[in-house]
């Protein structure tokens, strides 16, 4: 059997650069030590950080509640007034934002000022773009996914339109948005967010989908990322699986797969990448 596995599967950047942060915080016997959220959308990392003594913390609610700690903003950003919070009730800041994420915060900050309309590409009830929504200000703001919804969208021909992207959107989906949204009259200010590393492993998974028999999409089950891989997978191979860990195998392999493409998540742990590849290589027999 040939096995593919995804140059770009894994941690980014990002991912890469947030962990760091907070094993940083661990080792320095940081605590009490919370995250804001789930750090990454991987219950075995979260459950490890669990038992390290990581607490997680799901709402601004529970925020109020603590009197001490340190509190570590994921990957995915928030709002000004999370931030707010966690400095008047006297807990330490610590902000691991992605860089890509930071960004946007500026751009929609500086083009709200502007009185732009702000538009963003992406799921309304992710972490991301919530973060995202928060510092818009006080200007009009359209979460969109379809381009029904740009169609419908209620805009004066005079309207200044800011146009940016969830960062781990789906590029081929965002380019058919923008064209969407630049036939129309009013003025649109257009800024591919989509981070790099999003559109490379996109692309890969996209190119070892069209060559293998059978595709497997590994990742958290509540990573956004991760199901755009799926999605992008399964359009060009029938037979894609999303597994979060080993035990998800429940399948066994087609006789007639001769090609197996495996990718993962900016979330996944490289351990369990290497789990699946090697479990493939040498134990999925023949049903």
């Amino acid at each position: 059997m040939n096995v593919i596995t995804a140059k770009t599967a894994g941690f980014c950047f990002g991912v890469e650069r947030a962990m760091k942060i907070l094993y940083d915080r661990i080792e320095q016997n940081d605590f009490p030590l919370y995250t804001y959220g789930p750090i990454i959308h991987n219950e075995t990392v979260v459950k490890e950080l669990e038992e390290k003594g990581v607490g997680v913390l799901e709402s601004a609610e529970d925020i109020a509640a603590l009197t001490e700690g340190t509190v570590v903003i994921r990957t995915h950003g928030v709002g000004p007034e999370i931030c707010g919070i966690i400095e008047s009730n006297g807990l330490k800041l610590v902000d691991a934002t992605c860089p890509f994420v930071k960004k946007i915060h500026h751009i929609v900050s500086e083009k709200a000022a502007e009185g732009y309309r702000i538009l963003i590409a992406g799921d309304p009830a992710h972490p991301e773009v919530r973060g995202i929504v928060g510092w818009c200000g006080n200007a009009r703001v359209d979460v969109v996914g379809t381009v029904e919804a740009i169609e419908d969208l209620d805009a004066s021909d005079d309207e200044k339109i800011c146009f940016v992207s969830q960062t781990t959107f789906n590029a081929k989906k965002f380019k058919e948005l923008v064209e969407v949204c630049e036939k129309k009259s009013y003025t649109c200010y257009v800024v591919d967010t989509i981070c790099n590393a999003t559109n490379e492993r996109q692309e890969e998974a996209r190119d070892i989908a069209s060559k293998a028999d059978v595709m497997i999409v590994i990742g958290g089950r509540n990573s956004s990322n991760t199901r755009k891989l799926y999605e992008i997978c399964s359009e060009s191979c029938k037979d894609t699986y999303f597994v979060q860990t080993l035990e998800d195998f429940t399948f066994r392999r087609n006789g007639l797969a001769r090609t197996v493409g495996i990718t993962a998540g900016a979330s996944t742990p490289n351990n369990i990448i290497k789990e699946v590849q090697n479990y493939v290589r040498r134990f999925w027999t023949d049903a």
